[in-house]
């Protein structure tokens, strides 16, 4: 969860979100890394968990990820859950909750609906108060300006 912290802080100080996204295989070496790029790349679908999995395929040369991780400072959209399934990633560990968006557990949990050709185990809450943090920063720093 370190560097996906890392990961955000950048992606803040390029003038978006802060989210930052690591894919880790099974030896637990990191595959994949992802920031938020919407702004810098103008592509509404360059969220840091699609950046890190595509990263993470190109690297192991297959889209299936299976046997990895994904770990998220913030819990992932729609879309980012929808490609979790997609890839096949085993386990996604997440900082903060998303309470107006997130779709792992908050207010849909698209990852473990019983529905779907993929099931991934979720773990939330880890170093939750740091990504949390970084987060409200942003977006009291943004309102702020906006005031100016």
């Amino acid at each position: 969860m370190g560097e996906a912290l890392d990961l955000a802080a950048q992606a803040a100080l390029e003038g978006d979100v802060p989210v930052g996204a690591v894919v880790v295989d099974a030896a637990g070496e990191v595959v994949g890394r992802g920031r938020n790029l919407r702004e810098v790349e103008h592509d509404p679908t360059a969220h840091a968990e699609v950046v890190a999995l595509r990263e993470a395929a190109a690297r192991r040369g297959e889209w299936r990820l299976e046997g990895c991780t994904l770990v998220v400072t913030l819990e992932p959209c729609p879309m980012c859950a929808g490609a979790l399934l997609l890839s096949r990633v085993d386990r996604l560990v997440l900082g903060a909750w998303d309470p107006k968006l997130g779709a792992t557990g908050s207010v849909w949990d698209l990852v473990r609906d019983r529905r779907a050709n993929h099931f991934v185990e979720v773990v939330g809450g880890v170093r939750e108060q740091e990504c949390s943090a970084l987060l409200l920063d942003f977006f009291t720093s943004h309102r702020e300006a906006a005031r100016s």
